[in-house]
């Protein structure tokens, strides 16, 4: 049996939308109460009051302004750098296309302002890199197994003064705000100082207006 708050914060947390909501105090605690009481009921082993989720409700909306508030208050700066004609590959991991990648990294020469990323799963292979290479990078994964590919790409990127990787919450906060305003992400690219989003270039102006102040105005 789990408490009535412990019940409400894991049917929240499955729904991280709601955080934003809650954050801003736009959620109507009654109706959304109402919604779950089934929910908590089973959870909690009993019936529970809706006055009680109500404050179960509130209660985790408060801790969830307090996190927020503390998240405006680190310690960072960033600039915004942003590339244009952006193309991703999504390939099928094999020997043979890791053999290739050599060639590829000799071909891009980023100190020009060429894009080059190359993210590598246990299963697949991902290929981020400018459009101008797309033809010689087409002929490099010929007979590759192709899962996804797409094109007129941006790649958004936070460069970071502060200590941006010993600092928790970060990444989580740039997507909540990303994702709030419905901008889908092709490409998460994380180094030590950096912090990129590869994104439709439709999305571009909407991304660079949100990642500018998600830190609170940074």
């Amino acid at each position: 049996m789990e408490s009535v708050s412990t019940s409400v914060k894991r049917i929240i947390d499955r729904t991280p939308f709601l955080y934003e909501m809650l954050i801003q105090g736009i959620l109507s605690y009654s109706n959304y109460a109402s919604s779950i009481q089934p929910t908590v009921e089973e959870l909690h082993g009993k019936e529970v009051k809706n006055s009680a989720i109500v404050m179960a409700i509130r209660r985790y909306a408060e801790e969830l302004r307090k996190k927020d508030t503390e998240q405006k208050h680190y310690d960072l700066r960033y600039e915004i750098m942003m590339k244009t004609n952006i193309y991703d590959i999504n390939l099928v991991r094999s020997e043979t296309i890791m053999a290739k990648l050599g060639e590829l990294y000799n071909l891009v020469t980023p100190s020009s302002g060429d894009f080059l990323n190359v993210t590598m799963g246990s299963h697949e292979v991902s290929l981020s890199f400018s459009e101008k290479y797309l033809d010689t990078v087409t002929a490099l994964t010929t007979g590759e197994t192709v899962l996804h590919r797409m094109g007129d790409l941006v790649a958004l990127s936070l460069v970071f003064s502060g200590d941006f990787m010993s600092t928790p919450g970060i990444v989580y906060e740039a997507v909540r705000k990303l994702a709030w305003e419905e901008i889908n992400v092709n490409e998460i690219i994380s180094t030590m100082n950096e912090l990129t989003f590869v994104i439709r270039r439709e999305d571009s102006m909407d991304a660079f207006t949100v990642l500018q102040s998600f830190l609170g105005g940074a």
